[in-house]
């Protein structure tokens, strides 16, 4: 995926090195990521892991400035079009929460911290369509305060890298840089030095005479900065002066945290640098601005994960009582230090690694990406079994993997679509309602079946390329299913399916012939996945049902041939010869023949008129069969004789041989891909040829049924890639 995440600034703090993590856990598992802040110490970190950084001055809060941030981070997301954009602080999750009313993309959050609710601060907080929480408290604020649905919060941690927070990570280059001996007892602390962070690096300094007078030598080691810093500074060469010697060292901001924390002995701090002071294998007393845990040891554990080591709840952070426990740590022995340390390191193994953390994350944008909404467009509600195969199959494809989206067809007949399905359904050819409609949904299903040609005529291709590029104006994820293309013969048209094509988000196509002609318009895209028709999955009617229809067509029991033909330009040889060869059936091999309505509105005239043409009796099947009963039929017989492409489906998908007459190449195709013979074509055909063609095949007739059962076999394997494929659009 493509990942947008946007904070306020990348200078040193808790969240701030959460992200920086984050980012490069995610990088390092393949997916891209971009980055919008003010920048700050982590960028050079987070650019040198190979994410791009945007600066946008996200950290103010002044209109103007925020004003500026909108319209960055508007031209951020058009241009870059992320798959999720993750905010990690109010200001960003307000502003993008203003740009999604406009553009459609998933949208997450996290909540780092607690932030105040009242007032107009409760108007600029957006938790965006998911929320990632960093504790189980957290979680309940966001649902007490805000009314975020519990289904909708993801609890993860503060991943810590252990291998970078370990005890072999050397910090003496920290202690030569501020002069501390080796042999000085060191006791660290990191934080943003605010008001709303820096009671414990108060409370520190007030008591470095006091820590000084237990441990001789002594150096409290404090990093970080903020808008307490001057004053901290101010108290600290207060007390050196009064000590005579440098006994508080303020660094300001660091970003080699890790070799800051190694050189300490102990540290005292909060959430995220107490997890990584843990993960060095430190003593660490819990402290901060929410409250006081104290040394953390295995009985402080619970207390310590419900409050994701923040202290909120716990007794007031006091002088007397870190100083109590320093000297506690100061009396212990090495070896229950040693203990005390490898227990934290445990803890950060156990619960609190960088890759859990990125799994939350990745949990969060694969529910945040999972469509709502779809749209599904192909040639529907003109009573084609063939296409209303199709959306039977896709439809029960979309219901199974997204049980609780919304469903919209794009119809001919809507009101018999929605009967039929029992989901949403609009006419197709009202651009308002196919309007709204998309710019309702967030996916829409293209297809499948040949909608990308003109070989009828060029008005079917600008209506689904209309479709398409409506879906993508409007912020619309295209999935193109099992789309069989071509042929597309003009110029102009060739360059609206390729562009079409690669603007998708998943591409399948049902035969490798389609990935010929795409490659020949120009598209570059390598993920193009032949899969198969979607009808390969449809269940067929029982055998009983089967014989009731025959048995309601007047057609005498024992065998027969299924023929489906469709009307044609330039038929009138066509039909006399495909009478007579009908007729041959009939008299020399004893086979009735009986007509299957693929499309009854436009073959059962043009079945009649053959029919009327034979000398032999002929059947026709009546009009208002439905896919799964026409396939039921056409398992009954003996062989098909195939003009129409899904009749030829079908009677794969019942392992029946067929015997091909061409029109459209994409019927060529599907014969060579089934290995079916061709007897002849609309152009031109012979009734000697035709005739020979379907004895040969029902000659050998149980060894092509093998054959085709192991080809059917094949083909329903990959039409299931399909749903596959649409599940991919979200995990």
């Amino acid at each position: 995926m493509k990942i947008l995440l946007a904070t306020m600034g990348l200078d040193i703090g808790g969240a701030e090195t959460h992200i920086t993590e984050l980012a490069k856990e995610l990088i390092r598992r393949g997916h891209k990521v971009i980055v919008a802040s003010n920048g700050g110490v982590y960028e050079a970190e987070i650019t040198g892991a190979g994410a791009r950084h945007y600066s946008v001055p996200l950290n103010r809060r002044r209109p103007i400035p925020m004003l500026k941030s909108l319209f960055r981070l508007n031209r951020i997301i058009k241009s870059e079009k992320p798959d999720v954009v993750h905010a990690h602080a109010r200001i960003p999750g307000f502003l993008i929460g203003i740009i999604r009313k406009f553009r459609k993309f998933p949208f997450v959050t996290t909540a780092h911290w607690v932030f105040e609710s009242g007032g107009a601060l409760g108007f600029l907080t957006n938790w965006g369509e998911k929320t990632v929480a960093v504790s189980e408290d957290i979680k309940e604020y966001l649902k007490k305060n805000y009314g975020v649905r519990d289904e909708d919060i993801f609890v993860t941690i503060n991943g810590i890298d252990t291998e970078k927070f370990s005890p072999q990570t050397d910090g003496s280059a920290v202690r030569r840089e501020f002069n501390i001996p080796d042999s000085a007892p060191v006791i660290s602390h990191v934080s943003r030095l605010d008001e709303s962070r820096a009671l414990a690096a108060r409370a520190l300094i007030s008591s470095a005479e006091r820590i000084a007078a237990m441990l001789p030598g002594a150096v409290l080691l404090i990093a970080g900065d903020g808008d307490c810093f001057s004053e901290l500074s101010e108290k600290a060469k207060a007390v050196n002066a009064r000590l005579g010697r440098e006994a508080v060292v303020l660094a300001g901001a660091r970003t080699d945290v890790a070799s800051f924390v190694a050189a300490g002995d102990y540290f005292v701090g909060v959430s995220r640098a107490a997890l990584e002071a843990m993960s060095a294998a430190k003593p660490v007393i819990v402290a901060g601005n929410e409250g006081y845990l104290g040394i953390f040891t295995p009985d402080r554990l619970s207390e310590a994960v419900e409050t994701n080591f923040c202290c909120r709840g716990c007794p007031e952070t006091t002088e007397d009582r870190l100083t109590d426990d320093l000297e506690k740590l100061i009396k212990m022995p090495k070896e229950e230090l040693e203990r005390l340390g490898a227990y934290g390191r445990e803890v950060i193994r156990e619960r609190y690694s960088v890759g859990r953390m990125t799994d939350d994350n990745l949990a969060a944008y694969r529910a945040a990406r999972t469509p709502k909404s779809i749209v599904m467009s192909g040639y529907f509600g003109f009573d084609n079994a063939g296409d209303e195969a199709i959306l039977s199959s896709v439809y029960s494809m979309a219901k199974k993997s997204l049980p609780e989206a919304k469903i919209t067809v794009l119809s001919h007949s809507p009101d018999k679509t929605r009967a039929t399905y029992g989901c949403e359904a609009v006419n197709r050819f009202s651009p308002f309602k196919i309007h709204s409609a998309l710019k309702r949904s967030d996916v829409l299903i293209f297809g499948g079946g040949s909608l990308l040609q003109d070989r009828t005529s060029s008005r079917s291709l600008f209506y689904y390329s209309y479709i398409l590029n409506r879906a993508y104006k409007l912020g619309n994820r295209v999935v193109m299913l099992a789309n069989g293309i071509g042929p597309v013969t003009r110029e102009a048209n060739r360059n609206r399916v390729r562009k079409a094509v690669e603007r998708a988000e998943i591409v399948t196509l049902r035969d490798p012939g389609s990935v010929s002609e795409l490659e020949a318009m120009g598209v570059k895209r390598r993920d193009l996945t032949v899969t198969a028709d979607p009808v390969f999955l449809l269940e067929p009617a029982g055998g009983e049902r089967a014989e009731e229809i025959l048995s309601a067509a007047g057609v005498p029991s024992g065998p027969f041939v299924a023929a489906s033909v469709r009307p044609w330009s330039g038929m009138e040889k066509f039909r006399a010869a495909f009478a007579e060869t009908c007729d041959r059936i009939t008299r020399e091999l004893g086979l009735n023949v009986v007509f299957i309505t693929m499309q009854p509105g436009a073959d059962r005239a043009e079945s009649e008129l053959i029919a009327s043409l034979m000398k032999e009796k002929a059947y026709i099947l009546p009009p208002g069969l439905d896919a799964a009963e026409l396939m039921s039929v056409i398992g009954r017989a003996e062989l098909t004789l195939s003009m129409r492409l899904h009749s030829l489906i079908f009677a794969a998908r019942m392992a029946v041989p067929t015997v091909g007459f061409s029109y459209d190449p994409k019927l060529d195709a599907y014969l060579e891909l089934l290995s079916q013979p061709l007897a002849g074509s609309v152009e031109a055909l012979d009734v000697e040829n035709a005739f020979a063609t379907v004895k040969s095949v029902l000659e050998h007739r149980a060894e092509k049924v093998e054959a085709l059962a192991k080809k059917r076999d094949e083909l329903t394997a990959l039409a299931a890639e399909n749903e596959k494929a649409f599940r991919a659009l979200y995990e």
